[in-house]
């Protein structure tokens, strides 16, 4: 009988697997949202917003419909706090752990499914990477409480401190973008210790894992893999690209830049040019940005952190990958290289099904949210900009979240979670069985341009 009853189990694939845990994961963390324990008044915020708080929270996106430090309790805060943990460091690197202080096996399924929800290309020493993503996470994580907590213990107490500590530190890291004050981090624009440190924890994050241990154990980078260098070369690209655009246009915007110093100006730019890449931190307002600033974000935003991470988008190696793709195409060559390797045509057409499907997605939630929420011309930026955000699982708003229609939720719940587990995962995870075609075809041409 329970042979029977495990049938099923082993018939699930591993995205199937992670797409069943997730929706598991949202509905516990609903239920306990929705408590009155949970909310700052001791009456229940309702199932709805439970539903989208949670969702959020286990994406680790960070768009909220409710203000995280003034509606929920204490109580409700740590569950928020949990669920970004559990959502961002993946349920199944917290099972290794618990597995081996228990000292049981990890069979083969197992090394599978943490190799998915981490990206590697093995699944070969899934239970070392774990245990190396773990300490990571944590050492990491308590590093950054501790400086915050020394920043805030004058301002708030000791205990209120090293709590704002932890909560910022879990948040910032999984690239979660929650904070516990309804501005952000927008009082301490000026600060170079809370925004370097805030800084520092979701660039760590948004690496992916996957590089972050290539890092540790390596130290060098002639033997990093191409992946690693990829992804660090690109990453440093894109935050100059947007701390140098954002810091020109918002130094002629008297609402954004106008009040500020020049270092602060530095900073600021400095900080919001990184965050769009999955943080989800603000520390200047979002409305109140120019439109050619906002849309900068958007795509910032779309193209997200690293695969493997704890970030969103199409991911910054898929955009490089079909950017060199382009490139390629353009000078007539077969192969696509980088850094003195090639890039194979099956990884190319995975970057390229990614983005087609990811910009889709996108524009399709963009047309729903414009009818659902009743919104005219003028607006669109403002819902593509919401929509881009929680596909990407970045959480930066201009305003549209507190705002949106009971059906508006339920799109942008959906788009969330499709957000975080990714196009292809869902794909694998809804698709029954892959199929080879049996037939062969002449090959023939079409048109392009």
């Amino acid at each position: 009988m329970n042979k029977k009853l495990l049938d099923p189990l082993q018939k699930i694939n591993p995205p199937q697997l992670i797409m069943i845990v997730f929706i598991v994961l949202i509905g516990i963390g609903t239920l306990m949202l929705a408590l009155p324990v949970s909310s700052a008044h001791g009456e229940s915020v309702g199932l709805l917003n439970a539903w989208f708080t949670a969702t959020s929270a286990v994406c680790v996106n960070g768009l909220v419909v409710l203000d995280t430090g003034s509606t929920f309790s204490t109580f409700g805060q740590i569950i928020i706090m949990v669920l970004i943990q559990i959502g961002g460091l993946g349920f199944m690197t917290l099972g290794v752990m618990v597995a081996v202080v228990l000292g049981k096996q990890i069979g083969l399924k197992q090394r599978l499914i943490i190799q998915q929800t981490t990206q590697s290309s093995s699944s070969q020493g899934m239970v070392r990477l774990s245990l190396y993503i773990a300490t990571i996470v944590f050492v990491v994580e308590a590093f950054a409480t501790v400086i915050l907590a020394f920043r805030w213990k004058d301002e708030m107490g000791v205990g209120a401190a090293v709590y704002n500590g932890l909560f910022h530190a879990v948040s910032a890291f999984n690239n979660a973008g929650f904070a516990l004050w309804s501005d952000s981090l927008s009082q301490y624009t000026g600060d170079p210790i809370v925004i370097i440190t805030i800084f520092s924890l979701f660039l760590i994050g948004g690496l992916g894992y996957i590089v972050v241990v290539d890092l540790v154990q390596k130290r060098s980078w002639w033997k990093l893999s191409l992946h690693s260098k990829v992804v660090l070369l690109s990453s440093g690209i894109l935050l100059g690209f947007g701390f140098v655009i954002l810091f020109f246009l918002e130094s002629w915007n008297a609402s954004t830049f106008g009040q500020l110093t020049f270092g602060e100006r530095v900073l600021a730019a400095f900080f919001q040019g990184a965050t769009p890449r999955s943080a989800g931190f603000n520390s200047i307002d979002i409305g109140s940005m120019l439109t050619a600033s906002q849309f900068v974000l958007i795509f910032l935003m779309f193209v997200g952190a690293a695969s493997g991470g704890t970030g969103g988008g199409i991911k910054v190696n898929t955009f490089v990958v079909l950017l060199l793709a382009t490139i390629n195409t353009f000078r007539g060559g077969k192969e696509i290289h980088a850094f003195r390797r090639t890039i194979n045509q099956e990884t190319v057409m995975r970057a390229l099904a990614v983005v087609i499907s990811s910009l889709g997605f996108v524009l399709v939630v963009a047309f729903l949210l414009n009818i659902t929420e009743n919104l005219m011309e003028e607006h669109f930026l403002e819902v593509l900009f919401e929509a881009t955000s929680a596909f990407s699982t970045t959480g930066l708003s201009m305003g549209l979240t507190s705002e949106l229609s009971p059906l508006g939720k339920c799109i942008v719940i959906v788009t969330m979670f499709a957000g975080r587990l990714g196009p292809l995962t869902l794909a694998f995870a809804l698709a029954h069985r892959r199929r080879a075609s049996k037939l062969s075809y002449p090959e023939d041409n079409v048109l392009i341009g």
